[in-house]
């Protein structure tokens, strides 16, 4: 495995923005970087063998700050939504500033996705490593967190988190990666398959009601393959409110620590499969269903609505708030370690 890292450019306080670059033995390689520990890029071979990049991203460092789309970055220190910007622990309320409707999303517009990481290569991987302070848009406990990146000879992209507290308080990390796994046009026809036999339902701020439902029946129904635009203009609650999908699938027979796969995504064109595996609850399948009007992205590409699905590994939205969902509680002396695995294939 090479790894190369590369200056990109510098913030206007003049801190260094790097570029990673891991190339396995047959020339498939991932470009990373240190602004909200992003994946910037990602080339594998269709069934041709020909390397295309099938995610989206930007072409100017820039660009990662401060995006709508949180464009491949890992936001935090809470991924998802938190009703009303407000959670109670240990009998005290805490206030989080509110930025996406009445809510509060990703951990605020100061979440670690818009911050430049400290990173390093190690032991064969990318380290990176953001330290929220404590009262950092408002939650409890100075919390160090480190994201690892491995990639694998057979085309395996690891994530791991790790983060630790002094002081109780919540948190749950995803990767926020769009794919589109023909690199151009959009993704209604690639084809996923999801291992959840529920959803959780929302109101129209997407705010989960709290209690799961079968997916049996509806359009979130996964469970056997289907293209992505197939149902994604039917009449129902979860799809209306979004223009499409953005809601957590609950994954069956989870456990806590246990690596299971959850999903598969699929394009006929390019022949490529992605298949995801996670240690974490939920999957947050969202269409891309606001990316017009985003930043220019690599080689000039401009991204329109449904260009790219992300399939975002986490605990459920709002958790703190709901006793009946795992929790997302982190308590000094303990370590929360979750894992993600995109393994591309054709």
């Amino acid at each position: 495995m090479e790894i190369k890292r590369k200056l990109w450019g510098r913030t206007g306080d003049g801190k260094p923005v790097y570029r990673y670059r891991l190339t396995n033995a047959s020339g498939a390689y991932v470009v990373l970087c240190n602004i909200g520990a992003g994946i910037v890029s990602v080339n594998v071979p269709d069934k041709n063998g020909k390397l295309g990049d099938v995610v989206i991203g930007y072409g100017k460092p820039e660009s990662y700050f401060y995006d709508g789309p949180c464009a491949g970055k890992c936001p935090g220190r809470y991924a998802n939504r938190i009703a009303g910007g407000r959670f109670s622990l240990d009998g005290k309320e805490y206030t989080l500033p509110v930025n996406n409707g009445p809510n509060h999303l990703h951990g605020g517009p100061e979440g670690c996705q818009n911050k430049v990481w400290e990173s390093r290569k190690h032991k064969g991987g990318v380290e990176f490593m953001y330290y929220f302070e404590d009262g950092e848009m408002g939650y409890p406990g100075n919390v160090k967190l480190i994201v690892r990146y491995e990639w694998s000879e057979n085309n395996e992209l690891r994530l791991t988190f790790t983060a630790r507290s002094d002081r109780r308080t919540v948190v749950n990390f995803t990767n926020h990666a769009y794919f589109n796994l023909n690199g151009k046009g959009n993704i209604l026809r690639h084809r996923l398959w999801l291992n959840s036999s529920e959803y959780l339902p929302t109101d129209d701020t997407l705010i989960p009601t709290g209690i799961p439902e079968m997916v049996s029946g509806t359009p979130m129904d996964f469970r056997k393959p289907k293209t992505l635009g197939r149902d994604i203009r039917k009449d129902f609650p979860a799809l209306n409110y979004g223009k499409g999908y953005d809601a957590c699938w609950c994954i069956d027979n989870y456990l806590p620590g246990q690596l299971q796969h959850c999903a598969s995504l699929s394009s006929e064109v390019s022949g490529r499969v992605l298949k995801v595996y996670t240690t974490q609850p939920g999957i947050q399948v969202y269409t891309g269903n606001w990316l017009e009007g985003c930043p220019k992205g690599k080689r000039g590409a401009i991204y329109h609505d449904y260009s790219g699905v992300a399939l975002e590994c986490q605990h459920f939205p709002d958790s703190p708030n709901r006793s009946s969902f795992p929790s997302t509680v982190l308590t000094p002396g303990k370590t929360y370690k979750e894992a993600i695995i995109f393994a591309f294939s054709v």
